[in-house]
């Protein structure tokens, strides 16, 4: 059986408890996923301490990587929302630094990957959503709804458009989710297989160890893949939460 789970590709996605608890009927363990939740945002806040801990006017690496980590977050920001929109960089850098030391994380061998969990990535994107419908109604009132009423669109068009348009509203935070679930979920099969591969054929001598070179060769090019995918998959769930944010700023834009 432990043989079979080093080569099984959804073995390493498994939830374990490793506190059980249990109250009232209702399992609140404390499991791997959420290790590696409080992993994830220790790492990410000691990273941002260490490097800001000790500013100074000529900035080292640490702080070097700090500064365009915020630069970056804070250009995204003001391109899609304005300079309204940087009232929410706390919510937006934080989702980025989640995002991005997640991915990171996932990369070691033997360590989780939450953001390859659906359920995750739908919390996350249901904040972001439910953050814009809460400032909408609070900033603008009912105002708000001229999100889903499009300008110049003709009146007997306008109950389809608006069908439309809360459809689409309502889809967000299941393609931000799935986007970002999807591609970690299936980047790390692809280069789960490959390393069985690896395994497997080195079992069979001199002959499957000359035949392991090629899907050793995939697992390493892959590694790389999945470290821009990383990088990659933060700044869209970013810039994607961005352009929604701008929606509840100008609801009728």
């Amino acid at each position: 059986m432990a043989a079979a789970d080093k080569v099984d590709p959804i073995h390493q996605f498994q939830i374990h408890p490793i506190v059980p608890i249990h109250i009232g009927g209702y399992d609140l363990s404390f499991t791997n996923s959420a290790l590696f939740m409080v992993v994830t945002i220790a790492v990410a806040s000691a990273f941002l301490y260490m490097s800001t801990a000790s500013r100074s006017l000529i900035p080292g690496r640490l702080q070097s990587v700090s500064e365009m980590a915020y630069e970056f977050v804070g250009n995204m920001l003001r391109d899609a929302a304005g300079k309204q929109g940087m009232q929410f960089f706390p919510l937006v850098f934080s989702l980025f630094m989640f995002v991005l030391v997640a991915n990171l994380i996932g990369l070691f061998p033997y360590f989780f990957t939450i953001t390859s969990h659906i359920i995750v990535t739908f919390t996350l994107a249901a904040l972001v959503i439910g953050t814009v419908i809460v400032y909408g109604f609070a900033k603008h009132g009912l105002g708000f709804l001229k999100l889903f009423v499009p300008h110049g669109v003709p009146g007997y068009l306008m109950p389809l458009v608006v069908a439309i348009e809360v459809i689409s509203f309502v889809s967000r935070p299941v393609s931000l989710s799935v986007r970002l679930f999807a591609n970690m979920l299936a980047g790390h099969i692809t280069l789960k297989v490959f390393s069985g591969f690896v395994v497997t054929l080195s079992a069979f001598g001199a002959v499957g160890i000359a035949g392991s070179v090629l899907p050793l060769a995939m697992a390493v090019a892959l590694t790389a893949l999945e470290l821009l995918v990383a990088f990659l998959q933060a700044y869209v769930f970013a810039v994607l939460t961005c352009m929604y944010l701008n929606d509840a700023l100008h609801p009728s834009h």
